[in-house]
Parts: structure tokens; sequence; C-alpha cells
């Protein structure tokens, strides 16, 4: 696209969404231009910020009539560079970070409408309100918009028992590359009529359309809360641990944490937090949730059986909501302190979950053959086979290299070389490398006859042509 076209489609985006719509000043569009991870720096012709569906599909018409490639960006959480423009200075960032509604909540329905701008902490407050619990927990929930977490199936923390976004969202409003507006915005927990559209969008990290708005799924909010820490020896020990759990309290866990003995190390290094049981080999953190009483009293029968039979060699279980939240912490500062020790290699990758303890055994032995003075910080949501299983290199590794290991022993297990991160552009060629071409040409179809110009997000989850 030439610069003089560039800026004639500037000038008819700023007319259509006034001065609060668009950004074209270079230290405003600067936030928009690259990841939080500072990986993947670009450079877009502007930033729109459309404040309603109408807008948006607006900006949608203008930029295919100009050829102009849009990047739809929600809070730009993401870790796979899916979010952002290229360097051609050619691309528009939609930005939905303006369309912050929520348009209804229904406690007895257990639903929540919210639109795409939505501060996904802000609807999680909004379902406490009204006595009920959205799912969706992770990390970035505090700036992730709801809009962003359903175009990349979000996971975090509670999968293994709600499931990921994809399981949670009922209807879906959606622009499409043409600008048409698809008004799904159903909240029916059974609709077998046709096709269910929804599930092509959500996942898709704007490459098929732009989600504008979503009816999420709630549940009831749990009164009792048990989360306890445990030493185990080893992975198979936590394996038969998660059996045990399942046995006791069924259902009522919603995390299933498993944590490596060099996560612990980093976390005691750079956060000063010390786990509370001593060093460990490997360490699993439960936490389940129930409104009926007893939670306790199961979880405390979990870690005395564990102990018995030496799946666990130490435990605590948490005697209150701050002794709760200082276990967590443990968990939650792996990654900062991962990020403080070093460069590393990040590998979102999930395997059948009884295969864990040994893609985790393979994957040692091969980095510590292959990549000698690599240094491994495993850790991850055991309980629905999601593994971060991250590698501390140094400049005499290539990560292309690092890559290729790990994931080749993902493959060799049946896994998914993303289980919740997404591909975006960080992974489009080990999408390739990793999926039957027949599921790569399928992709294509359907970006095809979505996308037909390739103007959505182009070069995320799908290498250009």
């Amino acid at each position: 696209m030439s610069r003089e076209t560039t800026q004639a489609l500037i000038e008819r985006l700023g007319q259509r969404l006034g001065p609060a719509g668009l950004l074209t000043a270079e230290s405003d569009v600067a936030p928009f231009a690259i990841d939080w991870r500072r990986l993947f720096p670009g450079r877009p012709a502007c930033v729109a910020r459309p404040g309603s569906t109408a807008e948006v599909a607006a900006v949608v018409r203008l930029c295919r009539e100009a050829g102009a490639a849009l990047v739809p960006q929600g809070g730009n959480t993401g870790l796979a560079g899916g979010a952002v423009p290229d360097g051609s200075g050619t691309q528009v960032v939609l930005s939905l970070a303006r369309m912050t509604a929520i348009r209804g909540v229904d406690p007895v329905g257990l639903t929540l409408t919210a639109e795409a701008g939505c501060v996904l902490k802000v609807a999680q407050d909004a379902a406490a309100a009204a006595g009920r619990l959205l799912p969706v927990s992770f990390a970035a929930e505090g700036s992730a918009l709801v809009g962003g977490v359903v175009a990349t199936n979000a996971g975090g923390i509670n999968v293994v028992r709600y499931g990921m976004t994809r399981g949670l969202v009922l209807g879906l409003e959606v622009v499409l590359a043409d600008g048409e507006v698809v008004d799904g915005l159903r909240a029916l927990r059974k609709d077998n009529a046709g096709y269910d559209w929804k599930q092509l969008f959500i996942g898709s990290e704007g490459t098929l359309g732009v989600v504008t708005a979503a009816v999420l799924r709630l549940a009831a909010r749990p009164r009792h809360a048990a989360t306890a820490l445990l030493a185990v020896p080893d992975p198979a020990a936590a394996l038969r641990l998660l059996t045990l759990a399942q046995e006791e309290v069924g259902d009522s866990i919603q995390a299933f944490e498993l944590i490596s003995g060099p996560s612990l190390g980093l976390v005691a290094k750079h956060a000063g937090l010390r786990s509370p049981i001593g060093e460990a080999g490997w360490s699993v953190l439960i936490e389940a949730a129930s409104s009926l009483p007893g939670l306790r009293d199961a979880m405390e029968a979990v870690l005395a059986t564990a102990l018995e039979r030496g799946d666990a060699v130490d435990g605590v279980l948490a005697e209150s909501g701050r002794q709760a939240a200082d276990l967590w912490a443990l968990r939650e500062s792996i990654t900062e302190s991962e990020a403080r020790e070093g460069t590393s290699v990040k590998h979102d990758v999930s395997v059948p979950i009884t295969a864990i303890p040994d893609f985790l055994e393979e994957a040692g032995r091969v980095l510590a053959a292959q990549a000698p003075g690599t240094r491994v910080n495993a850790f991850g949501h055991m309980g629905d086979g999601n593994i971060h299983y991250n590698v501390l290199i140094g400049p005499e590794h290539a990560a292309g290299t690092i890559n290729r290991l790990v994931h080749g022993v993902v493959d060799r297990h049946a896994g998914s070389i993303s289980a919740e991160h997404g591909i975006g552009q960080y992974r489009v060629d080990e999408l390739v490398r990793h999926r039957h071409p027949a599921e790569i040409a399928l992709a294509r179809r359907i970006k095809a006859a979505l996308d037909p110009d390739g103007l959505l997000n182009p070069g995320k989850v799908l290498a250009r042509d």
C-alpha cells in the first residue's frame, strides 16, 4: 500500500471515528506497536479505537476498501506476538479497548454479556457482585480484555475444572472481514440449530473476524476453599496424587499445579519467597472449592493418604485466605523470576496427562545430551496436561534448536506445541512443522473463505502465502 493510500485511509478513519477514536502520533501508538514481552516490535500506520460495534464495522470496511491489513488488539497481554503489527508502517491496529460495557448479568441463567474491551477482572467482579463466578482466571486478568480472551481461547489455572474459554462462550457478536456484523449473542446452553459457527472465531487470534461482544457462562460461587502445597518425590508420584485427589475431592479440584525444584529456586532467588515445606525436587499446588461443607476434611484425608503411601514427603494445608495467597504467590512468581535469571526459550506444551512424567524425563535427557549447559524451568497445569517447559540458555545455544528438540519430544508423546498461549507469529513455522498437512490445508481453506483478501491479522497463526 502506497504512502498516499495510507494517508488517505488515516484521514477517512479520523473522519469516521473522531479525535478520541484514532491515534497517529508516534508516542501515542508506541504502546500498541510491541508485545509486553518486547519480542515483536512493529510499526502501525495508526491505531483505530472504535467505541461501538458499528464503528468496528466501519473501520473494517474502510480498511478493506483501501487494501490495508488490520490487526485486532485487546489488552496486548498475549505471549505469542499475535496482536502486534509488522514493521511495514501500513497495517492498522484495531484496538477494542473503548468497548468496555457489560451489557448484562443473569445470575439465574448464569450468563454475563460483555463487550470486547471489558477488562476480564471487571467482568469477574461483576459476576461476583451477582453472587456468581466467571471461571476464567490467569495472571494477566487485570489487563486482558474479554475480546482477546475469546480470540485466543485463553486457559489459566481453572481449566482442570471449568475448561478453556471455548467451553464458556455461549454466544458471540463478530464483525466479518467485509464489515458485516453477525449477531449471535444467544444465552443458550442448548442450541443445535445448524453449524456452531462461533467456534471458528474462538482461538482464531483475529485472523477470521473481529469479536466485539460475548455471552459467557458463569458458575455458582463456591463458599468453601482449600489450598495445599505438597512436596512429591517425582512427577510420577504427582500423577498418583492427582488420581487420589480426583477420587477423594472429585470435581471440586479447580487447580492442580506441578512445580519443579528449579522453579522454586528461581522464586527464592529473585522474589525472596520460600516454600513452607522446604527444598523439594517437585511440588504440587492443589486448590479445591465447593459450596458444600466437608471440603477441608476431604483435603486433609488426601494429604494423609499421600504421605502414608509415600507419594508426598511433606505438605501444608492453608489455614486462611492469606496463607492460601502466599502459597499461590510461589506459583505466580515463577515467570517473572525466570525473566530476571536470564534468556529463556519458552514452550507452552501439552501432552496426555498420563504421559507427563515420561515427557519430562525424555525432554530433560534430550536437552542434556544435545544442548548441554541449558537449564530447565518446568511448571504448569498438570491437571489438564499443560506444562510450561522453559529452557534457560546461554549465548552458545540457538533458540530454534531448543524448540526443535523440545517439540520433537512433544510429538513423540502425541502432544501439542501450544496448549494455551496460541500461535501468533511466534510459532507459525513450528505449527507447519508439527501439524499434519491436511490440517494446515483445511485451516487455509477456512481462512480463504472468511478472509479472501487476507487482510485480517496476516502472518499470524498461518504463514503468509
